[in-house]
């Protein structure tokens, strides 16, 4: 049952194909959710506790509800979150594979500058123009490493923190509530109601 306190998504439709893209080809099953639903539920997602379950209550009219393709709908969206979650995993991972590739790379530009920096102190005596040069090689050895550094750092927490969230959404519940009367009042002014 649920209540007020709970981690819950509404989301209401005229038809159960407002929830999935006109365009896929495939069963309703496997098909992708509609951009528009996707985001609506997303972003909905993001501002739940991200500790508790998340149920996804969809408000259709009784005769969509008794459809056919009604009883796929938690299967199709769990699996649809799921099948986000490996994209969001696998672009993790591509980002990981560059950041080490480009971690590599820098340290041979650094060690290269470091190099390059004692030979320059060697020939050039304490002027101006060898300070310059010197200088300029460091901070080229350490720009080389800007962007892993930031990808180790910072790029990947963004990436997790979404996968963690389609995780959760391939989890949750999904129920069908039937609308029989009045529409009901929602904590919330925006629901999915597009045809």
């Amino acid at each position: 049952m649920l209540t007020g306190s709970d981690n819950v998504i509404q989301v209401r439709i005229e038809k159960l194909a407002q929830l999935f893209s006109s365009l896929d080809p495939f069963p309703f099953r496997e098909r992708d959710l509609d951009k528009d639903a996707e985001e609506f539920i997303v972003d909905w997602a993001r501002e739940l506790r991200s500790t508790r379950p998340i149920a996804i209550v969809i408000h259709l009219p009784a005769m969509e509800a008794a459809a056919a393709d009604a009883v796929d709908l938690c299967t199709a969206i769990n699996r649809y979150f799921d099948y986000r979650a490996g994209i969001i995993s696998l672009d993790l991972n591509e980002l990981f594979r560059i950041g080490r590739r480009s971690l590599a790379i820098g340290l041979v530009v650094l060690a290269g500058c470091f190099i390059a920096n004692h030979l320059v102190s060697g020939f050039v005596e304490s002027s101006n123009l060898g300070k310059f040069i010197q200088e300029g090689l460091i901070i080229l050895g350490w720009v080389a490493n800007w962007k892993p550094i930031e990808n180790f750092l910072y790029d990947w927490w963004p990436l997790a923190k979404r996968r963690d969230l389609y995780r959760n959404l391939a989890r949750a519940s999904v129920q069908l509530r039937p609308d029989s009367g009045p529409q009901p009042q929602y904590g919330r002014d925006d629901v999915l109601g597009r045809n």
